[in-house]
């Protein structure tokens, strides 16, 4: 499987249409499963989900069972921590380089929980 990601300028429910749009385009052939916490924009009445993707909601409060919070702190720690970048420009290159040196095996391994039985 190939990954898939998108640089947006927002987090609100129109940037959540549009990657949930693109995400579907990319893997029209397939059923998407994708598990959010209840952030306001994933839950928005006004949210288009297409047909081959499902959402299924996490309890409210309940960061230690969504394993990609682990994820975002490896990359804040290691490439965001105590830097300050002169543009946006900047640090979305900084981000992409980030998510280049990702590989299955360390996305793996941070967003394993026991709690998931993986």
């Amino acid at each position: 499987m190939e990954d898939f990601s998108l640089f947006l300028p927002w987090v609100n429910t129109d940037m959540m249409g549009r990657y949930l749009k693109e995400m579907s385009d990319f893997y029209e052939n397939e059923e998407i499963v994708i598990i959010m916490d209840q952030a306001g924009w994933h839950k928005s009445k006004d949210l288009v989900v297409p047909r081959n993707i499902e959402i299924i909601f996490l309890p409210p409060y309940s960061p230690e069972l969504n394993p990609v919070e682990r994820l975002w702190k490896h990359l804040k720690t290691n490439y965001i921590h105590n830097r300050a970048f002169d543009s946006i420009t900047q640090l979305m290159a900084v981000m992409v380089d980030a998510f280049t040196n990702l590989n299955n095996e360390t996305v793996a391994s941070l967003c394993r929980c026991s709690c998931l039985n993986l």
